[in-house]
């Protein structure tokens, strides 16, 4: 006999409720309900969940209206948290199982220091170098499969290839002064996004030391290409590494396996783009069965943002992968 486990990622995209909410929470409620049903998870990694009111306590009330009437009402649940307890107001990580989650905890600069930076451009000029901390913390997740088997779910949302703020350099929310300070403020929110990546690549380490065969599955929305850089640095493939010794280590894309032609989670502009992603340690990878992107209904996110009313789809689409396993057992090296 075998388990067949379907995990997916997906970003809701602000998922939010409110008074002058446009489109509204019922409206996006209508659209997103059937996308998470499809998706027959059995670990959901969600990203975007805004918290309910905008001042603490919050709760994600939102969300809890999103999983009304669907098999994910009654999963376990594994949340992030403002440094002050709770959910933050904007972007919390969500964790959804079916079964029990024996661990959760976040990690906020708990494996990397925040790295300290002077701003070159700021004006006025700026005295201390200050730390540059993350947007987000990671979250963790250790899920009791039926097996007896232990999965380790790590969720991320990283910070989006926009320019980081330098001070007196902006004249307008998307609008710069000067294309020194866009250039400085690209730099930092670049290098926020591979902190954020190596913090995780730190944890997936950790959990390979306790126990090489480990199951791990690291989810979310990169904002970034399979090739580009915070995503290399999670996979630390050997080609990056240079040492097959490491070859257990590798966190692998199991997105890829979709066709070229559907390969994609975001269209920007007119051009499909591959930023939400499911990686996957070797021993998980050798059960994985199929891979599916659901992005029939995308819209290019560009455009929308250009219309007076958003559509109330997300503007990514989720990702979602199967495997099936022997009940009990490891996979086999």
């Amino acid at each position: 006999m075998v388990d067949t486990i379907r995990l997916a990622t997906f970003n809701l995209e602000n998922l939010d409720d409110g008074p002058g909410l446009i489109p509204s929470l019922a409206d996006r409620i209508a659209v997103l309900r059937p996308q998470l049903v499809r998706t027959r998870a059995d670990i959901l990694f969600l990203q975007e969940v805004n918290g309910q009111p905008a001042k603490a306590p919050r709760t994600l009330a939102a969300l809890d209206a999103l999983l009304e009437e669907t098999p994910f009402a009654g999963f376990a649940r594994a949340v992030s948290e403002s440094p002050h307890g709770g959910p933050m107001d904007k972007q919390n990580l969500v964790i959804l199982s079916r079964w029990p989650i024996g661990e959760r905890r976040q990690l906020w600069h708990e494996r990397v220091t925040p790295p300290r930076y002077r701003p070159v451009t700021a004006v006025p000029a700026a005295g201390e170098a200050e730390a540059q901390k993350w947007d987000r913390p990671l979250l963790y997740a250790r899920i009791d499969l039926p097996s007896g088997q232990k999965l380790h779910a790590i969720n991320l949302h990283l910070r989006a290839p926009l320019a980081a703020m330098i001070a007196g350099q902006k004249s307008g929310p998307f609008s710069w002064k000067s294309t020194s300070g866009w250039a400085e403020g690209f730099y930092l929110a670049a290098l926020k996004r591979s902190g954020q990546a190596l913090e995780a690549r730190l944890l997936a380490d950790a959990l390979f030391d306790d126990d090489p065969q480990g199951m791990i599955a690291v989810c979310g929305d990169f904002n970034a290409e399979t090739a580009e850089t915070p995503t290399r640095i999670l996979m630390a493939g050997d080609e990056d590494t240079g040492n097959s010794a490491l070859t257990e280590r590798n966190l692998l894309a199991v997105e890829m396996t979709v066709a070229p032609e559907r390969r994609y989670s975001v269209i920007h502009a007119g051009r499909p783009l591959l930023l939400d992603h499911m990686l996957v340690s070797r021993p998980l990878s050798r059960w994985l069965r199929r891979a599916e992107i659901h992005n029939e209904g995308l819209v290019d996110e560009l455009v929308d943002y250009a219309n007076e009313g958003h559509s109330p789809e997300s503007h990514h689409a989720p990702v979602v992968v199967e495997f099936e396993m022997p009940m009990g057992g490891r996979p086999a090296t």
